[in-house]
This record gives structure tokens, sequence and C-alpha cells, in this order.
């Protein structure tokens, strides 16, 4: 595999930068802001502004499709360097100020257009971020520098839904989302002292650059074969909501609807505790073996883990290693899929790259999470899971086979 240069200003220094610490306390940062909010939408939702579950799953499920298109759009604007550092600051900026502004909506409509703005202002700047965070990592540490940044966001995800349960009891619904704007314009400012950082050192281009997507580009830099692994993976890879229902089923012999849902919820903080540590630890893993290896690691973790939730037990410390094996898994495979990308791709191209993963991977989950679902309550649980597990054990033999191109 070529290793096309990114951060070469620093390939012979120390790869955790101040621009590359940022990156990572920015996805911290706004991860825990809109987990805030997330954690309470339901019950702001369907218990202040009177709506239904079913339009709180119609919010949802738009603004997760809505992602993965801006994704694909934000793609091709982060090729441009001077652009990807405004479209990184802006759309943490615009995540924050959205998210903190659900708090304000006196009806549900309202409360749909926020979170889609929203979700589209973190579509649009993650393409920016991933590019910036390679243009300032140096080659030989993008697994430690995208470890560091997907174990921030596994993080954040940890502490908000924490900090939402404080500021519910404390502050009431309504100023508890307010307040998720807090560490989101947080994000944001750690986001601009990256690009700053980025600016300064000039390790990305000064050279204009036309937004265009370019998929010929791409092929000829040999992405598309190391992202059929990943295709199928993403076909297995459900909404963590459908573990957290497995395991509330699991867990409910011998205990109330609402303890089981509670143990099923603090198992779910410890996949993302969990995640984060992997996910950082799986960073050093690809800056030594690269990161084919370690994303079929966590193909293979989900394997184990999805076996484990269609065969089922009660016994919680057993769901919760079925938990960490899907967290393992989390950790490992989209740490391997962001550095994969700055590996193979060069400055110019990176962008439309990201754009292009991003879009695969909300494509397949959303995919994986309908067909799931539809199986799990049409069929069975078992046969649901193991339909999952079977995409993923499709990916450890593609990960095993299919070698990327070399030069």
């Amino acid at each position: 595999m070529t290793q096309p240069p990114g951060g070469d200003a620093t390939d012979e220094g120390r790869w955790l930068t101040p621009g590359v610490g940022g990156v990572g306390a920015a996805s911290f940062l706004s991860d825990s802001g809109h987990e805030i909010a997330t954690a309470v939408l339901p019950g702001f939702v369907t218990g202040v502004l009177h709506g239904s579950a079913a339009a709180l799953g119609l919010i949802e499920g738009v603004s997760d499709a809505l992602i993965g298109v801006v994704k694909l759009v934000g793609g091709p604007l982060a090729n441009d360097p001077v652009r990807r550092r405004r479209i990184a600051t802006g759309g943490y900026l615009g995540t924050a100020l959205a998210t903190g502004a659900i708090g304000l909506a006196t009806a549900v409509w309202q409360v749909g257009v926020l979170r889609a703005v929203a979700w589209a202002a973190r579509g649009i700047r993650s393409p920016s971020r991933d590019t910036l965070l390679a243009s300032l990592a140096p080659t030989r540490a993008y697994g430690r520098a995208f470890g560091l940044e997907r174990a921030g966001d596994n993080l954040g995800a940890v502490v908000g839904p924490l900090l939402a349960a404080g500021l519910v009891g404390w502050l009431g619904i309504r100023p508890t989302i307010w307040c998720a704007a807090v560490p989101g314009m947080l994000a944001a400012l750690a986001i601009l002292l990256a690009a700053r950082e980025a600016r300064r050192r000039g390790t990305d281009s000064a050279t204009r650059r036309r937004p265009r997507l370019d998929l010929r580009g791409l092929a000829n830099a040999g992405l598309l074969r190391p992202l059929l692994p990943v295709v199928l993976f993403e076909f297995g890879n459900v909404a963590t909501t459908l573990l957290i229902l497995r395991a509330t089923a699991l867990l409910s012999a011998g205990r109330s609807p609402a303890a089981a849902a509670s143990l099923a919820i603090l198992l779910y903080a410890a996949h993302n505790a969990l995640a984060a540590l992997v996910a950082f630890a799986g960073g050093h893993g690809i800056d030594r073996i690269g990161p084919r290896a370690v994303f079929a690691a966590g193909a293979a973790c989900y394997v184990l883990g999805y076996a484990g939730f269609a065969l089922g037990s009660a016994h919680w410390p057993v769901v919760l290693a079925y938990f960490g094996l899907a967290g393992a898994g989390i950790g490992l495979a989209e740490t391997a899929e962001s550095a994969l990308v700055a590996r193979v791709l060069p400055d110019r191209l990176r962008g439309s790259g990201y754009g292009v993963l991003g879009a695969v991977q909300a494509a397949g989950d959303l995919v994986a999470t309908v067909v799931v679902g539809v199986l799990y309550a049409a069929v069975s649980p078992a046969v649901a899971f193991g339909y999952a597990g079977a995409w993923m054990l499709l990916s450890v033999t593609a990960s095993a086979t299919v070698r990327p191109r070399t030069t």
C-alpha cells in the first residue's frame, strides 16, 4: 500500500500536537453535547410537547439518513484546504447552536427541523474534520491520531448521558437541552485552534481546489478494493438501540421492566467506554501492523458479540461481555476505516474519500438496522443477529482475501 504524505512537517517529531489533540477534544466535547440532547429528547418530545413515539422515530430516522447524504456532499468541499478549515469550524458551531435551540421549540415539527439542521451540520463537517486531522498528523501516526479522535467521540457518548441525568434532576428538561450547546461551542473553539495550527504550520496546501467528488481519481488511487470489506461490515452494523432492546429482553427474567431497561442502559454505557479505550489502543496497532488487520479484528469481535446476542443469556455479566465485544468491534473498525482513507489517498482526494466512506457507513447502517429490526420482530432475535453476524463474517473473510493494490 502506498503511503502518500500527510502531516510531513511533523513526521520526525511528536505525533500528539496541540492540533491533533484539538481535533480529539472537539469530538469528545461535541459528542458530549449532542448526547445530552439525545438522552432527553424522548422525554421532551413525548412528555413536554405531547408528541408520539412515531413522531420521535420519524425525527431520528430522517436526521440519521440526512447525515449520509450531507457527508457525501461535504466530501468534495473538504478537498480544498481553506474551505475545510471553515467548514469544520462552522459545522461544529452549527451543531451546537441547533442542538441547544431544540430546547426553545414549542412544537414537534420545530424539533424535527432543528434536529435535521444539527445532524446536517454534523454530516458536512465530518469529512473536513477527518481531512484536517490527516493533514496535522504524521503519516507514521495516522492510527494513533484517528484512534484518539474516535476515543473522544465514544467517551462523549458516555459522559453526555451521565450529564443529562444530573442536569434533568437539577434544572429540568428544557434547560438541560439549552446546556447541551455549551460543550458543542467549546468543540467549535477546539477545532478552530486545530485549523489555525494547520494554517500556521503549512501542513496543508494553500492551492485552492475545485470541489468535485472525482470517483475516477479515488479508484485510480486504490481506494475501491479496500472499501469492499467496509461495505460488508456496514451491512451488518446495526444501531445500538437494537442491542439495548435485546439486552433488555434478556435481562427481564426475574427483574421488573424498569430495572431491566436501566441495567441494559448501564451496560450500553460500558460498551461506549470500552469502545473509547479500544479505539485508542487500536490506533497504536494500526501504526504497527496496518489498518487491514485491525479492521478484521473489529469485524471478528462483532461476529462473536452478535453470536452471543443471538444465543442469549439472562446473566448480566454475560450480556456485558456481548456489549464489550460490540464496543471493541466498533472501536477497532471505525478507527481502521478512517486511517485507511488517510493512508491510501493524497490530500487533494481525502475529502472525497471521507465523503464516500461516510455515505457507505450511513447507507449500510440504515439497511442493516431496518432489515435486522424486521427480522427481530417478524422471525426471532436469533435469526436477526445471526443475519448481522453473517455480514460481519463475510467482512472478516474479505479483509483476509482482498488485498489493497500495491505499487
